[in-house]
């Protein structure tokens, strides 16, 4: 079995990846004692299990909750079960692009650990008729490690609407919402990071989602890249 961590690196050579990779500062930073999960929690303002600031959040009048274009991820899932990606233009509309990672949750959290997580989802499809996050087949890859394939829902499941619903007036945060039932609890806790991210097109099959930490401080790199094959 492969190890859990890998060059961000590695791997990476398809030509839409590497044109929007970024050069920065925090690659050559050496992998600090905390984690980077536990960092990235500190960064964002942390809600309980009992959601009392998202109930309260979501009474206020429906405005957009971010003064510039940023776009707004959402990483969530339970511990013991697969994480999800879901993408909005702003925390109150539907998300445009929800898939579930082929990837545990715990095995994310341990990437997370090395500062720097690159995720790539890469299409095979050849048509040009559909924008890249329109694209349904995708094989992902983590730092530079191919960790399986995925396909893009046409339609929410239940837990995810439960995650967006709870979630709908938060711009950015993390920490842990109610399970939907008890039967739940069997996957441990549901745990989520909602964080703003720069969203630049490199191309019409290429894009990428850059994670912005709070006030500009520092704490891991997070990118996205949805590219199609060529």
């Amino acid at each position: 079995m492969p190890p859990v961590h890998s060059s961000p690196f590695f791997q990476m050579e398809n030509p839409a990846i590497l044109s929007l990779l970024r050069n920065t500062a925090s690659e050559k930073r050496s992998k600090s004692p905390g984690g980077g999960l536990l960092k990235m929690f500190k960064l964002f303002p942390m809600l309980t299990s009992g959601c009392k600031m998202v109930a309260l959040l979501g009474r206020s009048p429906r405005k957009p909750l971010l003064k510039d274009n940023a776009t707004t991820g959402t990483i969530f899932g339970f511990r013991k079960g697969r994480v999800s990606l879901a993408i909005q233009e702003d925390p109150h509309c539907v998300p445009m692009f929800v898939i579930e990672l082929p990837m545990l949750t715990s095995t994310l959290q341990k990437e997370m650990a090395s500062d720097i997580v690159r995720i790539a989802l890469e299409s095979e499809t050849k048509t040009h008729k559909k924008k890249v996050l329109e694209e349904f087949v995708w094989a992902v890859f983590c730092n530079g490690r191919k960790i399986g394939y995925s396909i893009r829902r046409k339609q929410m499941s239940e837990d995810e609407l439960h995650v967006m619903q709870h979630l709908r007036g938060v711009s950015m945060g993390a920490g842990v919402l109610p399970p939907q039932n008890e039967k739940d609890t069997a996957d441990g806790e549901l745990t989520y990071m909602r964080a703003r991210f720069e969203r630049v097109v490199g191309s019409k099959d290429s894009e990428a989602l850059y994670m912005i930490n709070p006030d500009g401080a520092a704490g891991p790199e997070l990118s996205i890249f949805f590219v199609r094959a060529h």
